[in-house]
């Protein structure tokens, strides 16, 4: 017999791996009659604070440019920028980080 016309068997097929439930039985995040969000309210209210202190943080930071390229304004390195804006951005982050770590009493 050639090489070409004899027949490997096949291998066997992989099983295919289940998919695990990990909701509690429930097929769309319900809980009884309330969503089941990821986070409490608390921590939403948190992340509006600390999203509202970052806007603040970088309005904070705008401007100190000059309209003609051949003179420099040094209001660019005044301490609303180069001191105040950076922590309250700082203050912002941490905020968030609070709002996203926190765990809920529910």
């Amino acid at each position: 017999m050639s090489k070409i016309s004899e027949k490997k068997p096949m291998p066997k097929p992989t099983p295919k791996a289940t998919p695990k439930v990990v909701s509690s039985g429930n097929k769309y995040g319900y809980i009884g009659e309330k969503l089941d969000f990821a986070f409490g309210k608390e921590n939403y209210i948190l992340m509006f604070i600390g999203f509202v202190v970052l806007l603040i943080g970088y309005l904070l930071m705008v401007g100190g440019g000059s309209n003609d390229p051949n003179v420099f304004n040094y209001d660019m390195f005044n301490a609303r920028r180069m001191v105040v804006a950076p922590l309250v951005l700082l203050l912002g982050f941490v905020i968030e980080f609070v709002a996203i770590m926190r765990l809920t009493k529910d």
